[in-house]
């Protein structure tokens, strides 16, 4: 892909009744593309796009990611149908299985997740290209379904992946991959060549296949405050990612067992050198070069995730100003 964007994650940490103008102040501080992180149980991804495609004028919004599991393909057709209609070009469809804790809070947890999501993928783009779709599928089963109103152009539907399996499959049915926070350059380029091997195996150009990379990010003219303001968070996905490839591929999974092992506050405890790789923070000259580093990865896009939470506006202004005109 030959189009750089760096643009904005909002979410859990965005409270509903703020999102549309903060996703206005973002399009007029120039950032390419907006993303709505659906974090169980926070903000519907779906009423979130909604409101930020309303709130702004041209650049794309898409979900990272909704998921596959707890709506039926259906529904999340029907949904992403009508933003299309209602914003012609600008709507992003991002479709994931879901946090597995989540999704067994809801009690809709499949034993066949990959075989789900493949089928549901199916199933979401046929119903947006306008066909009846019939399906008796593993989660889901339609009968003789038809939107009344499609999307007046295809649509590019993102998968959100983690792992090898995911990340192949990616490459193999969807027009992109987001990957989650915690993706540094060496974990970029390990998922990008898994993208890769999935769309050899379907025939396709992986060189089309868009992947854009959710960063915790933070940036201020001191940067051990911008670092200290993404400790906290970093820790927490850490722990929660401790099997994954996101903490695998870099090498940190033994070194952070041993943390985890020690009942000490982790976040106190994780090296500088960890925060340059799973997150980008520090002061400007340092957050262009970690940016840079994720593009030259592979990452066509970049979607960060702006800390402190209570100065989100500030440091998209910074970014604005001493960043985004230096990467992109």
């Amino acid at each position: 892909m030959d189009e750089r964007r760096l643009g904005v994650v909002f979410g859990s940490v965005t409270p509903p009744e703020g999102i549309g103008r903060m996703a206005r102040r973002a399009e007029e501080l120039g950032f390419g593309e907006l993303w709505f992180s659906e974090d169980c149980f926070f903000s519907g991804g779906m009423s979130g796009i909604a409101q930020m495609l309303a709130a702004t004028t041209r650049i794309p919004v898409g979900t990272g990611a909704v998921s596959v599991l707890s709506r039926h393909p259906a529904v999340t057709a029907m949904e992403f149908a009508g933003l299309a209609r209602s914003f012609p070009g600008r709507v992003v469809p991002g479709v994931a299985l879901g946090v597995v804790g989540w999704l067994e809070q809801m009690g809709v947890r499949s034993g066949r997740p990959l075989t789900v999501l493949r089928e549901s993928v199916g199933q979401i783009r046929a119903l947006l290209q306008g066909d009846e779709v019939t399906s008796d599928g593993v989660a889901h089963s339609l009968k003789s379904v038809r939107l009344d109103f499609p999307p007046p152009a295809p649509l590019p539907i993102h998968i959100g992946a983690v792992n090898e399996r995911a990340l192949r499959l990616s490459g193999e049915i969807a027009d992109g991959t987001i990957l989650s926070v915690l993706s540094g350059p060496r974990y970029v380029r390990w998922a990008r060549e898994r993208i890769a091997e999935g769309a050899a195996r379907a025939g396709g150009d992986p060189a089309r296949h868009r992947v854009t990379a959710f960063a915790l990010y933070a940036v201020d003219p001191d940067g051990a405050q911008a670092r200290a303001a993404v400790r906290e968070t970093v820790a927490m996905f850490l722990a929660a990612e401790a099997a994954s490839a996101l903490v695998r591929v870099p090498g940190l999974a033994e070194p952070l067992s041993d943390l985890l092992a020690d009942s000490a506050a982790l976040a106190e405890r994780i090296p500088d050198a960890w925060l340059d790789e799973v997150a980008v923070a520090g002061d400007p000259d340092h957050c262009r070069a970690r940016l840079r580093a994720l593009y030259d990865a592979g990452a066509d896009s970049v979607g960060l995730w702006l800390f402190p939470t209570d100065r989100a506006e500030q440091v998209a202004e910074l970014t604005a100003r001493e960043v985004l005109p230096h990467v992109v």
